[in-house]
């Protein structure tokens, strides 16, 4: 299955906060399926900055290609945002990798 990996970017840290969605990532892939993680995206926004309008598009539209949508524990508006985006459209959300 693919699998957005949902999660905080901004607070607390962007740096912990990646290096979590990229281990949830991780045993998403080696549990067989296709993660999804797009706080990898920071590595283009520092070579091609866009604005946040252009990065919620790209994530939403990757995400209605995905079969499920893990979210990651924390605060986070746009994590939240994109489950309410996956509900609507009949993507499945989960909050644990084990439910995979």
């Amino acid at each position: 299955m693919r699998v957005y990996i949902a999660g905080p970017y901004t607070h607390p840290d962007p740096v912990v906060n990646t290096h979590n969605a990229i281990m949830a990532g991780d045993e998403v892939a080696r549990l067989g399926h296709i993660p999804f993680i797009p706080h990898l995206n920071i590595q283009w926004h520092i070579v091609c900055p866009h604005d946040s309008d252009f990065w919620c598009e790209y994530d939403l539209k990757w995400l209605e290609l995905c079969d499920v949508l893990l979210r990651l524990p924390g605060k986070s508006y746009g994590a939240d945002l994109e489950v309410q985006y996956a509900r609507k459209r009949n993507i499945r959300v989960i909050y644990d990798i084990s439910e995979l």
